[in-house]
């Protein structure tokens, strides 16, 4: 495991070998990040559903207890972090908690025995594969030998379609192993389909069914494949996964500050306008860039994302 600080967030890689099997990132703004027990104060009651006013933040509460009485403050947990489906915006859920009150375990907490990666030298967790998972949550594209997964993210799901040419028994089989592997990789939960292609008769169906039963990180529930290649996979949904990550305001600048922080010296960062004010916005991460840089750290409009020395 590896596991690397930088300004604005915490990113760490789980490695067997020369595999990377997950890609963990944990932005250090988040307001309500899941594990936090922290006091929460009713804010408004619909029979056994309640938003509570917590760390500064609305989050979701159901069952809320029937004698918490609305403006009361009790103890209670995040356990699923909040996120948005391009539809509407979901609230955070919250439980209730005996307390005490406690911050949210970190990352580094949460893999415990990881290598750090060091702010300067070597960009170890670009040479371990951190760059291409970032690539396949931006663009939705992970190839497997025979084919391609093209992955869509919607309101209500995650879409995943099976592309490849060839023996479609054989295509059918490897793309299972790289779904199964995808949904570990970006920790994906919540519901997906995936549409494999079409397969003849059960006995095909049936050995796609046993290698996602196999290899899908646990806990899942699925169904097994129908006649027209469609398998729903259901994994619980706690955070959010790197795909969604992936499309957060913020991602990209905090991207950049990563490849920037190996930089010695003055740094300018340039990138689409909506970045370059994102960042402006937040000094105190380009104010800590500069002391892991040792140089004045410039802003400016720039097309596309990059870092430039001086």
């Amino acid at each position: 495991m590896l596991i690397e600080q930088s300004p604005g967030a915490t990113r760490a890689l789980v490695l067997d070998g020369e595999t990377l099997l997950e890609a963990h990132l944990a932005r250090h703004d988040d307001p309500l990040p899941v594990g936090l027990v922290a006091p929460a104060r009713l804010t408004e009651r619909q029979g056994t559903r309640a938003t509570v006013a917590i760390a500064g933040s609305e989050a979701l509460l159901e069952p809320a207890p029937v004698d918490w009485r609305q403006g009361e403050t009790r103890l209670a947990e995040v356990v699923r972090s909040p996120r948005s489906d391009g539809a509407r915006a979901k609230q955070a859920r919250v439980v209730m908690h005996p307390g005490p009150a406690r911050a949210a375990p970190t990352l580094a907490e949460r893999l415990a025995g990881a290598t750090p990666v060091l702010p300067h030298g070597p960009d170890a967790l670009a040479a371990a594969g951190w760059d291409d998972v970032v690539e396949e949550a931006l663009s939705g594209r992970i190839g497997f030998p025979g084919g391609q997964l093209l992955l869509a993210d919607t309101p209500a799901m995650l879409v995943i379609d099976v592309d490849g040419s060839g023996d479609l028994a054989r295509l059918a089989e490897a793309a299972a192993r790289a779904v199964a592997a995808a949904i570990r990789r970006h920790g994906i939960g919540g519901p997906v389909v995936v549409d494999f292609p079409s397969l003849g008769g059960r006995s095909p169906r049936a050995v796609v069914d046993a290698v996602l039963a196999e290899a899908l990180p646990a806990p899942f529930e699925k169904t097994a494949m129908n006649g027209f290649g469609l398998v729903q996979i259901i994994r619980p949904r706690t955070r959010l996964s790197l795909i969604e990550e992936a499309r957060r305001p913020g991602f990209a600048a905090l991207e950049l500050l990563r490849r920037a922080m190996r930089i010695t010296g003055p740094v300018t960062l340039s990138g689409p306008p909506a970045m370059v004010e994102w960042l402006a916005q937040r000094p105190a991460l380009t104010d800590a860039l500069a002391r892991l840089t040792g140089g004045r750290v410039t802003l400016a409009d720039g097309g596309t994302p990059h870092v430039q020395q001086g």
